[in-house]
């Protein structure tokens, strides 16, 4: 039994006991096996809800995909566990990841439909995590769709209007977002709450984005896009091609002072808005360093994607917002 089963149970032996009136008593005997009954069933459900997770995650030979390994090792046996077997563009040599060893293989040779179902039957409740490539976003969501595995997408890029209409109509639960990190999450919801809230409000007003990466990453982050979204409905009608794409290292380290143990590792954007005639500038800004605010929100949100599969509802397809509203989530 968890720790979490032990803490719901306890009451059971510390209960007061309750002042019976004397033509009730007959009837408490069977009245206290009826309530240790229930609460025992009820501690039972707490036990089946709270049952670790089983985590694929795909690739985990990357960066971000082994910071998330790393995470999921890290949360401990109690909320969630690594599936020893992971996706990636060709079979590599095994892989330890917190003393688990993890096996490589390709997605693109023999049957990979035929690994996930052998690893569903294996893994009961099996969620996949996705930071593979841009350009593998489709093909791995639809394999994902047809054998009936739910999956947190975290890769940016691909056809993002496929990605949700194929998820829509399998009805699959999934979480797809462009944006794992918690208090990024929560400052992009404030920008769309202030876009459905104030439509307008910056009309006429010029903006202009500028986002650092580390060279690896060649798109442009979600994050940004789901963002000047947020703005455009604010009415300042900006291309998501006019982000500045900030790549190299020298401006990187000068212009943008990234650390320079953070340059293979690293999100700087920048969003500024000046009005009309120049007098009103408005500047919002987020730098983050490392892949761990990443990694645990995206831990967060397989757990997430658990107990929607668990307990199903009418909504299958999530995104980074549902999960911090659901709360419980790690702070960074």
């Amino acid at each position: 039994m968890s720790s979490a089963c032990l803490a719901r149970a306890a009451p059971l032996e510390t209960r007061a006991r309750p002042v019976v009136p004397r033509r009730a008593r007959a009837e408490a005997p069977r009245s206290a096996a009826l309530r240790r009954g229930a609460q025992t069933m009820a501690s039972r459900v707490v036990c089946a809800a709270s049952a670790p997770v089983p985590i694929m995650v795909n690739d985990l030979t990357g960066k971000m995909g082994r910071a998330v390994a790393d995470a999921v090792v890290a949360r401990g046996a109690d909320q969630c566990f690594l599936v020893p077997v992971a996706f990636s563009g060709q079979a590599k040599d095994p892989v330890d990841v917190g003393g688990v060893r993890v096996e490589i293989k390709s997605v693109l040779d023999g049957d990979p439909g035929a690994v996930l179902d052998e690893l569903k039957s294996s893994y009961p409740g099996m969620i996949v995590v996705d930071y593979t490539l841009p350009a593998a976003v489709n093909k791995n969501a639809e394999l994902y769709v047809r054998h009936e595995t739910p999956f947190v997408m975290g890769t940016t890029g691909g056809d993002r209007e496929k990605l949700f209409a194929d998820v829509l109509k399998s009805k699959l639960p999934a979480v797809v977002a462009p944006q794992m990190g918690k208090q990024v999450v929560a400052f992009q919801a404030a920008m769309r709450l202030m876009a459905e809230n104030f439509p307008g409000a910056f009309k006429g007003y010029t903006l202009s984005v500028t986002e650092s990466h580390q060279s690896s990453k060649v798109d442009t982050s979600g994050t940004a896009k789901a963002i000047v979204q947020s703005f455009n409905d604010l009415g300042c009608g900006f291309d998501i091609e006019d982000v500045e794409l900030v790549r190299d290292v020298p401006t990187q380290l000068g212009r943008m002072n990234v650390p320079e143990e953070h340059l293979l590792g690293h999100a700087y954007h920048t969003y500024k808005l000046t009005s009309p005639d120049g007098t009103v500038g408005f500047e919002f800004q987020h730098n983050v360093c490392g892949r761990s605010i990443y990694a645990e929100g995206t831990v967060d949100a397989a757990l997430f994607l658990a107990q929607r599969v668990a307990s199903p509802g009418d909504k299958t397809l999530f995104d980074m917002i549902d999960v911090l509203k659901e709360g419980g989530m790690v702070t960074n």
